[in-house]
């Protein structure tokens, strides 16, 4: 599996323009759902490609307010098909194969970002899923991304008493194990170390305003990777 993989990613960019890899005609002639390309370019660490840096910019457009969307839309990428009459036996061979098929893609259903959350409820909002099984260790990659929507966070000393106000709405975005999304409460002290722009947070009373959203992971080695975007 590890090695199949390995020899996939650096080809991307060869096997969307059909050279390198011998295809059946109907898969020449259609185009790739962008979602099997950041599956197979994530698993990766984002190899240096055409189609991986557009698929990178997809995926951080997403986070990029407002609103929030998941990064990933596995349920986005179909892969319950083959177009070989031998399936492969493993689910690398299915992210490859999802590449050449017809985009028939689901509704993406909102994910609705609040500036208060009034409820636990309100946040799970949960989507489709992968349409294979993907709950083996080799899609942990998918299960690693989180994303973090700082959609406020504020200290300031007050005017009088001199005391320290502190406020902050933090909700967190994870995968389950077939690729739902889905949203719960946070905090700003289980935001990840790469994070800036709230170190001085609880540390006297510097004035701090912060919006942000911030979505890491982990590829399939094991790599570790982030991005933020400040709004």
């Amino acid at each position: 599996m590890h090695h199949l993989i390995k020899k996939l990613l650096p080809s991307v960019a060869v096997a969307l323009t059909v050279t390198g890899f011998t295809l059946p005609a109907p898969a020449r002639a259609q185009t790739y759902p962008i979602d099997c390309a950041i599956l197979l370019c994530l698993s990766g660490g984002w190899p240096a490609s055409v189609p991986c840096a557009r698929a990178r910019a997809e995926f951080i457009r997403r986070i990029t307010p407002w609103p929030v969307e998941p990064p990933l839309q596995i349920w986005r990428c179909p892969m319950g098909a083959s177009y070989e009459n031998d399936r492969p036996s493993n689910n690398a061979g299915r992210i490859f194969e999802a590449l050449y098929q017809a985009d028939n893609r689901r509704p993406l259903q909102s994910l609705p970002v609040d500036d208060l959350v009034p409820t636990d409820e309100a946040l799970r909002r949960v989507q489709d899923r992968a349409d294979i099984d993907i709950s083996g260790p080799e899609f942990n990659f998918v299960r690693s991304i989180r994303v973090f929507d700082v959609r406020y966070a504020r200290q300031h000393e007050s005017g009088r008493d001199g005391d320290c106000n502190r406020s902050a709405t933090v909700v967190l975005g994870t995968y389950g194990t077939q690729g739902d999304f889905s949203w719960q409460r946070s905090s700003i002290t289980a935001l990840p170390e790469a994070h800036v722009g709230l170190e001085r947070w609880g540390q006297n009373c510097p004035g701090i305003y912060h919006r942000s959203v911030f979505v890491d992971w982990r590829d399939y080695e094991g790599n570790y990777g982030f991005e933020q975007v400040n709004y």
